[in-house]
């Protein structure tokens, strides 16, 4: 018995080093890829930029305007996390697929197909809530922003927007990233009432408590602005109740699943009695 224990033992350490072995084969693919996107994305680090600058010449103009640094290192750490930004963004899709191949071997093969979709909405999503932000929410911010310029004159100064590199990048990444979580909502909650955690009932009946924490959410993650906020709540709104809807799709299948399974449980017992009063 004493020379069968230390066996056992190893047989059952095998699986966990396994795992631990694919965990860090995955991690070091992802961490790769973030590494390989980020050297591409700096060496583009000029494009992006521009990109990201668009909204702010669509709002402002490029006449008398200029960006500006205060510290000599403060556009170059700015291009570092521009880049990084960037190409977390662009390994995206690596990093989840990583993290579905380390995930699905142990579904069934019912349960993966169930998850596919959910992996393939997520990116989507967020890229929706990305251009969402980038091509209606930051130029009507912005025009609000530089709405409180002021010409001057008659003893007064001039009030001039003069945009710092660092400050307005990290608005944009800020409000794209805001914006991308926040319209994984749907994903979110299908998920927790395909596990059966939450339910449309419950999910309808919390609605005004459900408005009230996005427009908190909203004003925490955007800039102190209505158009931001409710630029960022009425989406959520919607997709709130989208998520309702398909929260009761699953229910209904569920329902009839249940309901087939049920039906060829009771034919199944109806022939088992009739072969049994058969046999007697």
């Amino acid at each position: 018995m004493s020379e069968s224990k230390p066996d056992e033992v190893e047989a059952s350490r095998m699986p966990l080093l396994d795992h631990l072995v694919e965990l860090r084969n995955r991690l070091m693919w992802s961490i790769g890829a973030i590494f390989v996107a980020f050297a591409g994305c700096y060496f583009l680090a000029p494009y992006i930029y521009n990109i990201l600058m668009l909204p702010l010449v669509e709002a402002a103009g490029t006449e008398g305007r200029r960006m500006i640094f205060t510290a000599p290192q403060e556009a170059f750490f700015t291009y570092i996390r521009l880049s990084f930004w960037a190409a977390m963004v662009v390994s995206f899709p690596v990093i989840a697929s990583q993290v579905w191949m380390f995930v699905a071997p142990g579904l069934y093969k019912n349960e993966r197909k169930a998850f596919l979709p959910f992996l393939i909405a997520t990116p989507v999503l967020f890229a929706i809530g990305g251009a969402f932000v980038y091509f209606f929410i930051m130029p009507l911010a912005l025009k609000f922003f530089i709405g409180f310029e002021a010409p001057g004159g008659d003893g007064s100064i001039p009030i001039q927007l003069e945009t710092k590199v660092s400050e307005y990048l990290s608005l944009v990444m800020t409000l794209i990233f805001a914006f991308g979580i926040a319209f994984e909502l749907p994903v979110l909650l299908t998920l927790l009432g395909k596990v059966g955690i939450a339910t449309s009932a419950g999910l309808a009946s919390k609605r005004k408590y459900a408005i009230v924490g996005m427009f908190i959410f909203a004003a925490v993650v955007t800039p102190p602005d209505v158009i931001s906020q409710v630029g960022l709540a009425i989406p959520l709104i919607l997709l709130y109740e989208v998520s309702i809807w398909m929260v009761k799709g699953i229910e209904r299948d569920r329902a009839k699943r249940e309901a087939e399974e049920a039906a060829q449980n009771a034919t199944e017992d109806n022939k088992d009695e009739a072969s049994s009063t058969q046999t007697s």
